[in-house]
């Protein structure tokens, strides 16, 4: 039986380091309306006080690459929660943002069903070990989509997909999956 293709190693710690801080980021994007959208929803993005509690007792830090572009929907939603659990976290919590085009070799690991789609956030522990990966949108949704590709009715499953970010105005399922992820990178034990 042939083996299969070896993937070369990402160097995380350079990925991480050659991104842009939140403010950085929007400050430099293209799209002023969505950075605008992005900014009213991260100021009023509530995080539930056990998120809190969580976010200021991780026992390490945790690096997140988030491979995002501002001209996205997704990430117009999305982005904001991450942004306000690094607020919380305190340092510990830390994002830096890419471009799809900055690091193709680390997108491409993270297509969704073969198609490329942001947000894609890459957790990492304090060591830069790759833990964890959440996007473009949450597990449920995914599921969604992925049932309209297999019967052929994408359009229905975007449609259920716009009723549930509907029903969950505030994000909270974003910051409950974020959060687990968060909470895996940051695991002093098994």
């Amino acid at each position: 039986m042939p083996r299969p293709p070896v993937l070369p190693l990402i160097d995380w710690k350079r990925v991480f380091e050659m991104g842009k801080d939140y403010a950085a980021w929007i400050a430099s994007a293209e799209n002023k309306d969505h950075a605008a959208s992005m900014e009213e929803l991260r100021k009023a993005q509530r995080l539930e006080p056990c998120v809190i509690a969580m976010l200021r007792a991780l026992p390490r830090p945790v690096h997140v690459v988030a491979i995002a572009e501002d001209w996205c929907g997704d990430v117009v939603r999305h982005v904001p929660v991450l942004q306000r659990m690094a607020e919380e976290g305190r340092e510990l919590l830390r994002v830096r943002f890419v471009a799809r085009e900055q690091s193709k070799e680390v997108f491409v690991r993270f297509l969704t069903n073969g198609g490329e789609a942001i947000p894609k956030f890459v957790f990492l522990n304090d060591q830069f070990v790759e833990c964890g990966n959440w996007g473009p949108m949450p597990a449920v949704c995914r599921e969604l989509i992925s049932r309209g590709k297999a019967c052929g009715d994408v359009a229905a499953a975007r449609a259920k997909v716009s009723a549930l970010y509907a029903a969950d105005s505030d994000r909270q399922v974003v910051a409950r999956e974020l959060l687990h992820l968060v909470e895996v990178a940051s695991a002093m034990a098994p």
